[in-house]
């Protein structure tokens, strides 16, 4: 009995032997397995990278820049467009005071800061209306060209003519006066976006946009005096991690012929907002808040309600996320290459460092840049 036990017990030995040889034989034929799949992993993504680096050089090299006349050049055709004011304009209703919130392109926080806004029962800020056409900024381009019109002045149509007068002079270039082109202007606006929000209730209308710059703001502020302009600003490296990573397909700054759909198509359109707000005039009613401070609790909410004569409850708009997308923790080396380069101009005109995430958390409690003011609200 005893010699059949050990045998038993020498046989089991044997068997375990067996099972532990076949057993790491296969965990040796797993683990080469699974580093030939990570080295093939490897190369496909090193593959990938390389063909998305190579891509970005050649959008690089290939992307429009995009160029829009100048503040001063539109100021100049305003200031021809109104020698002097008009019965017109003089009886015009100045109640209307929008605001305009303009963000520095796409992924700066703009729809949060727009939630914000409308946490006041009474505002509508409309979100980027046909905003693939540019409509804004065609109208604004074509403004800026009026003063080059060879014999403006001659051409506006004086106080009462008569039936005799014109029909014995040249009228073959016979133009309204320039006040009325003015109102008929913000009568588009106002049809457009003031009409549709009052008849739905609310008493103060606006819009968000992230393709308009200071020109454009001051075409809008020609229209609306009383208009408060809330300029919003983010990391440009951010910004374009937000909106590569989110596999947006169909971003345009104009339809159909600009597309942005690159680091160097981004950062030029980022950089030309950024750089214009500094053009504006002294004065101009525009408030300069940053995406790090409105997520860090660095905007004065009470300050900027008071600025625009709204009353905001921000803690309802920021107990809710809406819409995440970045996946990747920073962007790889020839993006922040082609981004530096580009926006470079911009993020010194607005104080962001080259070098993101800095140490330090970015604050804007102290003015950034000259054009930053706050008007008081009236």
């Amino acid at each position: 009995m005893q010699k059949i036990t050990v045998e038993n017990n020498q046989m089991l030995a044997e068997n375990v032997q067996r099972q532990g040889n076949i057993l790491g034989a296969g965990d040796r034929r797993l683990g080469m397995r699974a580093v030939a799949a990570t080295k093939a992993c490897a190369r496909r993504s090193f593959a990938w990278a390389r063909r998305s680096g190579v891509r970005e050089f050649f959008e690089w090299m290939r992307c429009k820049r995009v160029t829009l006349p100048s503040v001063q050049r539109l100021a100049e055709s305003m200031a021809a467009l109104r020698p002097a004011a008009s019965d017109a304009v003089n009886g015009e209703r100045l109640t209307d005071a929008p605001i305009f919130l303009l963000a520095t392109g796409w992924r700066a926080g703009s729809t949060l800061l727009q939630r914000i806004l409308v946490t006041d029962p009474r505002v509508l800020l409309w979100g980027e209306p046909f905003g693939d056409l540019a409509l804004p900024s065609k109208i604004t381009e074509t403004v800026s060209h009026i003063s080059e019109l060879y014999l403006l002045k001659e051409r506006f149509i004086q106080d009462n003519p008569n039936s005799a007068t014109m029909a014995t002079s040249w009228i073959a270039s016979l133009y309204p006066p320039g006040d009325d082109f003015r109102l008929a202007l913000r009568s588009l606006f106002d049809r457009w976006l003031g009409a549709p929000a009052r008849q739905r209730g609310f008493t103060r209308w606006g819009v968000k946009e992230v393709r308009l710059g200071a020109t454009e703001a001051s075409l809008l502020h020609w229209l609306y005096p009383r208009a408060k302009f809330v300029i919003l600003s983010r990391h440009p490296y951010d910004c374009y991690r937000s909106l590569a990573d989110s596999g947006w397909n169909h971003v345009y700054y104009q339809r159909p012929d600009i597309r942005v759909d690159s680091a160097a198509g981004f950062a030029r359109h980022w950089n030309r907002l950024a750089v214009g707000w500094s053009e504006l005039p002294a004065g101009f009613p525009c408030s300069h808040i940053k995406y790090e401070d409105l997520i860090n609790g660095g905007v004065d909410f009470r300050k900027l309600e008071s600025w625009l004569g709204v009353e905001l409850r921000e803690d309802v708009a920021l107990s809710v996320s809406v819409g995440h997308t970045a996946e990747r923790q920073r962007l790889s080396w020839y993006e922040r290459l082609i981004i530096s380069r580009e926006a470079g101009p911009g993020m010194n005109a607005l104080g962001y460092p080259r070098r993101w995430p800095p140490s330090l958390p970015v604050c804007s409690t102290e003015p950034l840049a000259s054009w930053q003011t706050h008007s008081r609200h009236r």
